[in-house]
């Protein structure tokens, strides 16, 4: 038995509360369907050719529509964004579309939904997607950017929102 598979979800989860993650929503769109999840699993992998990384929950039969649309946008949330982010990840049970209704929204080369005024937009055609224990692991290649105003950031810190 390895280290890891003798470490308990629950502490691990506890220690990872202690790290404190940029919030973002991930959106794809499939023909009429759009989906949009809160991550704070995403990270930049290279800047040539510029290749971002996002995490989505593998349990939820809805996240297939990231691979299935083979694109989606990263888009990093500003302080202010906090109900939208509270929106996309589950809290009040709302439909795609009332969330997607509660902001503006660009599309840049994939189709993918950008967030008009995201700190920073990653548009992305995916280079792979890998299941990696509960989750799907997303590699993009950045198509496009767009940038919003600047603001201070929307983190995800001890199990709660702040702003930093």
């Amino acid at each position: 038995m390895t280290n890891a598979e003798m470490i308990d979800p629950a502490l691990y989860r506890n220690a990872m509360s202690r790290y404190a993650g940029h919030v973002q929503i991930v959106t794809t769109t499939d023909g009429q369907e759009r989906r949009g999840v809160t991550v704070t699993a995403a990270c930049s992998v290279s800047d040539s050719p510029a290749t971002v990384l996002v995490c989505v929950n593998a349990t939820n039969a809805s996240n297939a529509i990231f691979e299935k649309s083979g694109r989606f946008a990263l888009n990093s949330l500003a302080g202010h964004h906090r109900p939208l982010a509270e929106a996309f990840a589950g809290i009040g049970k709302l439909p795609a579309e009332e969330r997607f209704a509660k902001a503006q929204w660009l599309s840049l080369v994939t189709g993918a939904p950008v967030l008009s005024d995201a700190l920073a937009s990653f548009d992305c055609t995916l280079l792979e997607a890998k299941v990696v224990a509960t989750h799907i692991v997303l590699l993009g290649k950045v198509e496009a950017l767009h940038m919003g105003p600047p603001s201070p950031a929307l983190i995800y810190f001890e199990r709660a929102f702040k702003e930093l």
